[in-house]
């Protein structure tokens, strides 16, 4: 009977779905040594932004003969060393389409949730206050949105983005824009500095430096905007918690940090701020269509 590990989880459908499909399922979260342990034991792996499957769990995996399959249950496979699986004979597969709606829905609230001091007035009124003239807010309709990474996500963001009546500006190594023509692409600083939102949709690998720094930062309208639900990493969070004490910075939504679950608490108790613990995908439809993907990717690669 084959094995699959489930160290972060996966919804009910999925694992009744597994189980109907003969596959033993463990859904037990481990860490450290007991992770390694049994990554030996098993014949696939399913990971979300919990586990990182580094070289050590590569090679527990590799040493028990059995392991075919790591899944990322999500859109990017920055927390799994996807080349070395490779060389040791590991496919590296992720579920790219199923939680992009969830997560581009998410990016839209934090921006008016910026806008319209959601937060803050949330906060003040439940301790009694009517501070009605402190919130003057602004309007998403005529601002310009610009979206760093124009993958799944990019794009599903750029399209509630058009319908809300913005403007999208765009940068990515290569995109197809099918469907979105009335989108321009443009180099990172003009977006940087033509933009009142932006929105980051883009990896991050472990160690690299942030794309979004003091320089980045500093090239950026003094009113704007910036919304991180892509990876943790990806944003300086020091120099951006700079700009907004500095008010060099309208406000910034964040949904992910460098270090999770432990996070920059400074940052995440600032008034300009709209803040969620990287919940991004953490809806029910995302979830179902995740574990449908992961499901189907398992029955393929171990011919179930």
């Amino acid at each position: 009977m084959p094995r699959v590990l489930l160290n972060d989880g996966l919804s009910a459908s999925a694992i009744a779905a597994l189980e109907k499909l003969g596959v033993e399922v463990d859904a037990n979260h481990y860490t450290g040594d007991d992770l390694l342990a049994q990554l030996a034991k098993v014949d696939a792996v399913v990971v979300r932004s919990a586990t990182n499957l580094r070289d050590p769990e590569v090679d527990a995996a590799a040493a028990g003969g059995r392991c075919k399959l790591f899944i990322r249950g999500g859109v990017g496979i920055d927390n799994i060393n996807h080349k070395y699986a490779a060389e040791k004979g590991i496919s590296v597969r992720n579920t790219p389409g199923a939680s992009s709606a969830s997560v581009a829905e998410l990016v839209i609230a934090h921006m008016f949730a910026v806008s319209r001091w959601l937060p803050d007035a949330n906060v003040t009124m439940r301790q009694g206050q009517w501070n009605k003239k402190r919130y003057e807010g602004r309007e998403l309709m005529g601002a310009t949105l610009g979206v760093i990474g124009f993958g799944r996500i990019g794009k599903e963001t750029a399209k509630r983005a058009l319908a809300l009546g913005m403007k999208v500006v765009w940068t990515d190594s290569f995109a197809d824009i099918t469907g979105l023509e009335n989108t321009r692409r443009c180099g990172l600083d003009e977006l940087l500095k033509s933009s009142d939102y932006v929105t980051l949709n883009v990896p991050h690998a472990k160690g690299a430096p942030p794309l979004i720094g003091a320089a980045e930062l500093a090239l950026m309208k003094p009113d704007a905007i910036l919304v991180n639900c892509s990876r943790g990493g990806t944003v300086d969070e020091d120099a951006l918690l700079a700009a907004l004490n500095a008010d060099k910075l309208g406000g910034a939504g964040v949904d992910v940090f460098a270090s999770e679950p432990a996070f920059n608490q400074a940052l995440a108790a600032h008034p300009r701020v709209s803040v969620t613990p990287h919940i991004g995908a953490q809806t029910g439809g995302a979830q179902d269509r995740i574990g449908g993907e992961v499901v189907e990717i398992i029955a393929e690669v171990l011919g179930l």
